[in-house]
């Protein structure tokens, strides 16, 4: 019995690599048999492919991997962080400049929220950088309906629980009052579903507005909304740990903006 490891890698982690979807998301396009190797349709991700094998996804040959890619992305309120949806509203990829490559969100802004998206073409990459493990820093600019005291997120502070869940500790900082409303600073390392909202809410409190302004060590700055910024390659490969790539030249990108 042959005891080694096939050549080649995983069939989701190649389909992964050539920005089509991320790991998770291929493997579940291979058990829905969307996926032919060399003609035949395979239903398994227990599969190892090399350069050689012909993929198609959906009828349409993969393409060979681009090199690992980011970008920053000032997305605006009322998109959808999503390639489609089924309630017909428009999604952050019909305002995307024509010129951007296939790309995929790390993580999501709500539908009301605002402030910095990272993208990428990289499955490997957004798994990497969605994993609680990753730990970073999360920063954002909320305004909320009320007049409230430094005391009133205490609970948030110290980690809040609604219902069976538990919210990690956020750091809330007042910055100032400005008529009905109060402009808060808030920084966390999780990104559930609606988190700060949600956290606000079960303190009586309302957010209506709610804008990130850094994802890590990756800064909103002077984006301007609607922009997207490609990250250079060297920043990329120091913050991610990523290995040089051979054809590496530094090419400073203008922030690129959809024109309606």
């Amino acid at each position: 019995m042959d005891s080694k490891t096939p050549s080649g890698e995983r069939i989701a982690k190649t389909i992964a690599r050539a920005g089509l979807a991320s790991r998770r998301d291929a493997e579940k396009m291979i058990l829905a048999g969307r996926v032919r190797v060399n003609g035949a349709v395979i239903t398994s991700p227990a599969l190892n492919v090399t350069q050689k094998d012909q993929i198609k996804v959906d009828g349409t040959l993969l393409k060979e991997p681009d090199h690992a890619r980011l970008w920053l992305y000032h997305k605006p309120s009322g998109l959808v962080t999503s390639d489609r949806d089924e309630k017909g509203r428009r999604t952050i990829y019909d305002e995307m400049p024509k010129d951007l490559p296939r790309v995929m969100s790390v993580g999501r802004l709500d539908l009301n929220s605002e402030g910095l998206l990272l993208l990428t073409n990289d499955g490997a990459i957004k798994r990497q950088l969605e994993l609680p493990a990753t730990g970073w820093l999360r920063r954002y600019r909320v305004r909320i309906n009320g007049r409230p005291s430094e005391d009133s997120f205490a609970p948030l502070r110290a980690g809040l629980r609604i219902g069976a869940e538990r919210f990690q500790p956020m750091s809330v900082t007042l910055d100032r009052q400005q008529g009905a409303n109060a402009w808060l600073t808030i920084g966390l390392r999780e990104g559930k579903n609606r988190e700060i909202r949600r956290a606000i809410e079960a303190i009586g409190l309302q957010v209506n507005r709610l804008i990130r302004v850094s994802f890590g060590p990756f800064q909103l700055g002077t984006l301007k909304l609607g922009e997207v910024e490609e990250v250079r390659r060297k920043v990329m490969r120091d913050q991610l740990g990523l290995a040089p790539v051979s054809d590496e030249k530094p090419k400073a990108k203008k922030p690129q903006r959809r024109h309606r």
